[in-house]
């Protein structure tokens, strides 16, 4: 692409022919009572050097540009970063204690992986939850649509180890997948 641009660069003083002696190599088809009007004054002996060396210098430039491609480009990755607002995180989450940090769930907010200290809820009895609610109260985990006897006979005797409290719109999304997958 350098290589287009500098052409187009050098293509205005390579097209330069010069005239014949006294008189300027660029002759605009206007008469000289009107360009003498539009305040232009002929030159004698006009060169093809300041293209020729506004080329040089636009090469030079391009030149330069593309022997430093990484380090603008890890100013501009940098510069988008330093840019990008700080999210509006909850850092301070009340009931964290019951999204797997204790013997308690809370079967509202907690990821399945939670579950997984009651031996016989997870993957299944876990995901049925997760994928039903929100839930008032723990008793309403028993009218999930489909679910079998032998579940229901499970979650009893962990009923004690799960409470309910109000869904919390940063954790209920995330209750089947939280992105954590180690």
């Amino acid at each position: 692409m350098a290589r287009w641009v500098l052409a187009l660069l050098v293509a205005p003083a390579v097209a330069y022919v010069p005239g014949t002696p006294g008189t300027s190599g660029f002759h605009a088809p206007a008469a000289p009572s009107v360009r003498a009007e539009a305040g232009f004054e002929e030159t004698e002996g006009s060169s093809a050097l300041p293209a020729v060396a506004g080329a040089f210098g636009v090469g030079a430039v391009l030149g330069w540009l593309n022997s430093r491609k990484q380090q603008i480009v890890s100013v501009a990755a940098a510069a988008s970063v330093a840019a990008v607002p700080a999210a509006n995180a909850m850092v301070e989450y009340e009931n964290i204690q019951f999204l797997g940090g204790s013997d308690k769930v809370d079967i509202n907010n907690a990821n399945i992986q939670a579950y997984r200290q009651f031996p016989g809820m997870f993957p299944t009895i876990a995901g049925l939850i997760g994928t039903h609610g929100p839930y008032k109260a723990v008793g309403d985990i028993y009218n999930i649509p489909g679910m079998e006897e032998s579940y229901k006979t499970t979650i009893k005797k962990y009923e004690a180890n799960l409470v309910c409290l109000p869904a919390n719109p940063a954790y209920f999304i995330d209750r089947i997948n939280n992105g954590m997958y180690r």
